[in-house]
């Protein structure tokens, strides 16, 4: 088990001087070279549902003016084949999966709960909603409860951690209990289960999420994963990467139902580092930098997707106690920070590490894309050529890509390909089909997620025009 580590930027330079001499590596201008190859398959993206067009609270132009900021699309797992589908800016929508008129389910702009998305309206918000395996289980704890991540304003409630350094805003879970689970309009109760502190506007929490694919009785079932990103800024000054202290930069796991006098939650038994002195309990795993979304193939491995600083995107394999790297490694590489260089580009790794670091399954470079996304393992039915593959996308320039998942092993990167779409009838960029102005760099922006039902179909959210299409397979020409 990996021993606490709080070091200092000074400190930890001064650490990697003393091991790597300073000019001794190159950085790596290109550290993929090889590109991105065709996958040979073309999917057809089929309008299914739009979501009414929305703003931002924040009129300052710190951001792009997407139609609407839907993020993610998921099944409740109640059996209704209802779908749950967040706007960034606040509405909760419902749909189904015959692809009925998304209705509001709840506004967090209505909800007296500090929320606020005008600090960085392109992250921050109601960044993700998690429905209890128990919600439509009568008679059972988690009936009708489901969860929402959000930004908060500071002060608007007491952090469990870095309650003294959210300057910016504060991330919080909370848990919402519905009257009557089948209504399509929320009525009911509501309170705060967890919150932290956020210095910066970007890298807060992103998806939360119950394993769909545990049953009553597993130690898993019923656990709540939620992803922290590393603080935020740039190159994550707090050190928050490497150190287990805040969960930040980090998944942790909680029992969102067993909370007591000292905690609103419950600390799982079985989480890795529970009982050890000076680590935040709710820490499953660390090293990240922005893990925005994870998920779980059916045969329990967790896949998450690790968004990098200046040149590596990351799939990583979500594994208990792992330590991802980051900020000494983006991907199979060393840091500026890890040889003694500080921010900058990425340098080849030493021979040996001093940390055990699990690294990526997959991995790409700026060459090719600027930021992971979703991805989702896919054992859907309509398309049989992508059964048990995992598919991925490129959020900022829209690309899907796809690899193999048979023979996956921590830092042996497998080859990614990309998948064509069709959308509107003819194969075209997502960029160009359904994107827009790009305020961070030239060009069109997609802003591209991915989302699944019930029965494992994929779906492709785009922010730009707020449409949510199905991916099927293209017709013939």
């Amino acid at each position: 088990m990996r021993v606490l580590r709080i070091i200092s930027c000074a400190a930890l330079v001064a650490v990697s001087l003393s091991t790597h001499a300073a000019g001794e590596q190159a950085p790596l201008s290109d550290p993929i070279p090889e590109k991105i190859q065709p996958s040979g398959l073309v999917l057809a993206a089929e309008e299914f549902v739009r979501v009414p067009r929305t703003s931002d609270s924040s009129e300052d132009g710190q951001t792009n003016a997407a139609y609407a900021r839907i993020q993610f699309l998921t099944p409740l797992g109640d059996g209704t084949g209802r779908l749950a589908l967040n706007d960034l800016r606040g509405p909760l929508y419902l749909t189904d999966e015959r692809g009925a008129d998304p209705v509001v389910f709840l506004d967090m702009r209505e909800q007296d709960v500090g929320f606020d998305d005008s600090m960085f309206p392109n992250e921050t918000g109601l960044v993700s909603v998690a429905f209890h395996p128990q919600f439509g289980q009568a008679g059972t704890p988690g009936f009708g409860k489901f969860y929402t991540a959000y930004s908060a304003t500071s002060g608007s409630g007491t952090a469990d951690y870095l309650d003294d350094d959210a300057e910016s805003h504060e991330s919080v879970i909370r848990e919402w209990t519905a009257s009557d689970p089948t209504a399509g309009v929320f009525s009911g109760s509501s309170r705060e289960v967890f919150r932290i502190g956020q210095f910066a506007p970007n890298h807060n929490i992103g998806m939360i999420a119950f394993n769909p694919n545990t049953e009553a009785g597993s130690s898993d079932y019923g656990m709540l994963y939620a992803c922290l990103g590393d603080g935020g800024m740039a190159h994550d000054p707090r050190d928050h990467g490497q150190s287990l202290a805040v969960p930040q930069g980090a998944i942790m796991r909680i029992d969102p139902l067993a909370g007591d006098a000292a905690r609103r939650y419950g600390i799982p038994a079985d989480n890795p580092f529970v009982g050890t002195a000076g680590v935040a309990p709710e820490i499953w795993a660390s090293g990240l930098r922005h893990p925005q979304h994870f998920s779980w193939d059916t045969d329990g491995r967790m896949f998450i997707g690790d968004i990098g600083q200046n040149q590596v995107e990351e799939v990583n394999l979500g594994r208990p106690g792992a330590n991802y790297g980051w900020r000494l490694r983006e991907g199979t590489f060393a840091s500026g920070f890890a040889v003694g260089r500080g921010p900058g580009p990425v340098y080849p790794r030493p021979d040996t590490d001093d940390d055990e670091f699990t690294y990526p399954v997959a991995q790409y470079d700026h060459d090719e894309g600027n930021a992971i996304g979703g991805g989702f393992v896919y054992r859907g039915q309509a398309i049989p050529a992508l059964q048990g593959k995992y598919v991925f996308a490129d959020f900022p320039r829209g690309r899907l890509f796809v690899i193999d998942t048979d023979a996956l092993s921590p830092g042996r990167p497998v080859a990614i390909t990309e998948i064509d779409v069709m959308i509107g009838g003819a194969t075209r960029a997502v960029a160009d089909a359904a994107g827009f102005p790009n305020t961070y760099g030239p060009g069109n922006r997609a802003d591209l997620r991915l989302g699944t039902d019930s029965t494992g179909e994929l779906y492709m959210l785009t922010k730009s025009d707020g449409w949510v299409r199905k991916l099927v397979p293209a017709p013939a020409p």
